[in-house]
C-alpha cells in the first residue's frame, strides 16, 4: 500500500497529465513558454555573466559574444536586465492574482451564499469598481502611495478583484441552489464546511483561470506605470528598460532600437500571451459550455 504522501503526488500528477491532454494547441505551447520564462526568472543568476544594475560594457553595444542582447547607454548588460526583470514581472502577476483572485472569489463565495445585505453591499461596491477609469487612478495613486514594488502590487490588487467577485459569485448563487448542498445545509453543516468541502473545490478551477487573466493584466499594467515612470526605479522591470529606451535622444533614428527596445518588449509579450492563451484554454476545462 502506497503511503499517503505518495497518493497526493500520484493525484496531482495525474491531474497535471489531465489537464495537459485537455489542452489545445496553443494552450501546450504556451504552458511551455511560460515555464520558461519563469525557469529564466528562478535561475537568473545561473544565466547570466554580467550585473543587472551596473555598467559591464561599454555603452550601447550591439547583441554579440560579449553581451548577448546588447548593452543599454550605461553599459549595462541587457540579457541580464530581461533575466532579472522577468522576477518583477513574475512576481507582480502572482502577488497580484492571489490577493485579487483570491480575495474576490471567496467574498463571491460568501456574498452569494449569505444573500441579503452583504450581498447587495458587495455588489455596489464591484458596480463602482467596474465604471472607475483604472489606469488614471492607479496613476494618481501610484504618485501618492509611492512608486515601491508592493505599493503597485496593493494597488493592481484592490483594482482587480472585482472582476473574480462577480464571476465566482454568479457560479455560487448556482452551486448554492443545488440539492446536495440544501441537504447538507438542512442538516447542520456551517458555512466553513460547505465552503472547504463543496465551493471551494468546485469553484476553484475558475478561480484559478481568472487569477490567471489578473496575472496578465497585473503585468501589462505595471509595465505600463513603468514605461511611464511611475514604476519602482529600482526593480528594473521589463517596463522600466523600454522606458529608458525611449528616452534616449534619437533612439529611433539609431539602430540601438533593434536591441535595446525589441528584445524587452517580446519577452514582455511572450509572458502576456503565453497567459491570456493558457487562461483560454483552461477556462474552456474548467467550464465545457465556452465555445474554444
Amino acid at each position: 500500500m502506497e503511503k499517503p504522501s505518495l497518493l497526493g503526488c500520484n493525484a496531482v500528477i495525474r491531474y497535471i497529465k489531465g489537464v495537459w491532454g485537455q489542452l489545445g494547441l496553443f494552450g501546450k505551447i504556451s504552458l511551455i513558454i511560460l515555464l520558461n520564462l519563469v525557469l529564466m526568472a528562478v535561475f537568473a543568476p545561473y544565466l547570466t555573466r554580467h550585473p543587472h544594475h551596473v555598467s559591464s560594457g561599454p555603452p550601447l553595444v550591439p547583441p554579440g559574444a560579449g553581451h548577448l542582447l546588447g548593452t543599454d547607454d550605461l553599459g549595462v548588460d541587457l540579457w541580464s536586465m530581461i533575466c532579472f526583470g522577468a522576477r518583477v514581472s513574475l512576481m507582480v502577476g502572482l502577488f497580484t492574482a492571489l490577493l485579487a483572485g483570491l480575495g474576490g472569489g471567496i467574498a463571491g463565495i460568501i456574498a452569494a451564499y449569505r444573500g441579503g445585505w452583504p450581498d447587495r453591499v458587495l455588489m455596489r461596491i464591484v458596480d463602482i469598481m467596474v465604471v472607475l477609469p483604472d489606469l488614471p487612478v492607479m496613476i494618481v495613486l501610484a504618485v501618492f502611495f509611492g512608486s515601491s514594488l508592493h505599493n503597485i502590487i496593493i494597488v493592481l490588487a484592490l483594482f482587480s478583484w472585482s472582476m473574480p467577485a462577480r464571476l465566482i459569485r454568479s457560479q455560487a448563487l448556482a452551486l448554492k441552489e443545488q440539492a446536495y448542498i440544501k441537504i447538507a445545509a438542512h442538516y447542520g453543516a456551517g458555512m466553513g464546511h460547505l465552503f472547504f468541502r463543496h465551493f471551494l473545490p468546485e469553484l476553484f478551477p475558475l478561480m484559478m483561470v481568472s487569477m490567471i487573466r489578473l496575472a496578465g493584466m497585473a503585468i501589462v499594467t505595471e509595465a505600463s506605470l513603468s514605461f511611464l515612470g511611475l514604476g519602482d526605479p529600482t526593480s528594473r522591470s521589463w517596463g522600466l528598460i523600454i522606458n529608458h529606451a525611449v528616452s534616449f535622444r534619437g533612439i529611433y533614428f539609431t539602430p540601438f532600437w533593434k536591441w535595446w527596445l525589441v528584445y524587452p518588449w517580446i519577452f514582455l509579450t511572450l509572458l502576456v500571451s503565453s497567459l491570456a492563451l493558457l487562461g483560454r484554454d483552461l477556462e474552456g476545462i474548467a467550464d465545457p459550455r465556452i465555445m474554444k
